[in-house]
């Protein structure tokens, strides 16, 4: 098997499904990478197909080392602490200096977690159920040692219950459902996935245009939740509108256009940017937004939103929140961070036994 190879994708449901036919892991939130081993020869594979070996280099001996000489594996690349996932520790590693990157490797070392495969030796193990895939993956993984591990997996539905309440604060995404019998599809939604979600009432701030849609098309809300200090703190947006909804949008958010730097809470990120004739977000573009187009338009901070998100990364939503309503009832000064669900961190050793 050469790559690339797309891996297999998960399906969002709300609920676990009930029966005997599933089994359940927990959802890890890192990279996605699918891992081609021939001998001396090793490609981590990234989610879109591009090499990852130069951002982990710490990975390769490990690899070369403890999966056999001859495999394909599916997992997910983290970095873990005694408290918890990083997920930001883990994009700093997407780094264009090789220098930065073997520092990082060496302060915070990732680790891979395996949860499929999908060739060893001469054997294509695609078609087979996964019952079976994972039972061949928990023989080649059985003397795996740190950052190498094979994830958690259970048939009881209690118990995968139990993953997705207890290990959010240590920074899982929530529980994967994988049919006994199903082959491994690339690039097919044929696993299921129930993700945490909550709900928060958050200040719209500003808004950007949808990309090709200036003037006529909202894509995304700006949303904002005050501190203790009492600044409005940028948390994430809010976007997946219909393209009425855009539309209707462009209308309904006019009038709190009107004057809407006087008193303007990010003010100061407007008018340092003013040169250029754009309003742009302080370290709006990165290596994370590919050139994208991250311009603003301010809005009196005079709306508030209830959105459903996942959970935080530290002071800002971890994902795309999405809209559920206008909340006409609540005051923008009620928008804070008090509001928010704190889950406490559950140490990752009571996974992998001590392991990370």
């Amino acid at each position: 098997m050469n790559p690339p190879v797309l891996p297999m994708l998960a399906k969002r449901i709300d609920d676990l499904p009930a029966g005997q036919t599933w089994i359940f892991e927990p959802k890890w939130d890192g990279f996605r990478a699918l891992i081609f081993r021939d001998r001396d020869e090793i490609l981590i594979q990234s989610r879109d197909t591009k090499s990852l070996n130069r951002y982990f280099p710490e990975l390769l001996e490990p690899i070369r080392a403890q999966l056999p000489a001859r495999c394909v594996l599916d997992g997910e690349i983290v970095v873990a602490r005694n408290e918890g996932l990083d997920f930001e520790e883990l994009q700093l590693r997407i780094h264009p200096a090789a220098s930065r990157v073997k520092l990082l490797s060496q302060q915070s070392p990732a680790s891979i977690v395996f949860f499929d495969l999908l060739c060893e030796g001469d054997r294509d193990w695609r078609s087979e159920p996964f019952e079976h895939r994972r039972v061949k993956l928990e023989s080649l993984l059985a003397d795996a040692m740190p950052p190498i591990h094979l994830t958690p997996a259970t048939r009881e539905h209690a118990v995968a219950s139990d993953w997705f309440k207890r290990f959010e604060g240590a920074g899982l995404d929530g529980v994967i459902a994988k049919p006994i019998s199903g082959t491994y599809q690339p690039d097919k939604r044929v696993m299921f996935k129930v993700k945490h979600e909550r709900d928060c009432d958050c200040v719209v701030a500003g808004f950007r245009w949808h990309k090709g849609g200036e003037g006529t098309a909202v894509g995304s809300l700006l949303l904002g939740l005050y501190d203790d200090s009492g600044a409005l703190q940028h948390v994430g947006v809010c976007a997946s509108f219909t393209q009425t909804k855009r539309q209707e949008l462009v209308k309904f958010l006019e009038p709190y256009r009107r004057d809407a730097l006087v008193d303007h809470p990010w003010k100061s990120w407007a008018e340092a940017s003013s040169n250029d004739a754009t309003h742009r977000m302080p370290g709006g573009q990165s290596r994370w937004s590919h050139g994208k187009d991250l311009s603003w338009e301010p809005l009196r901070a005079e709306l508030v939103v209830e959105v459903a998100y996942e959970h935080m990364q530290g002071t800002r939503f971890r994902h795309m929140a999405q809209f559920r309503r206008w909340r006409t009832d609540r005051k923008p000064r009620e928008c804070t961070y008090a509001q928010l669900e704190v889950v406490p961190p559950h140490e990752l050793k009571a996974i992998f036994a001590g392991d990370i």
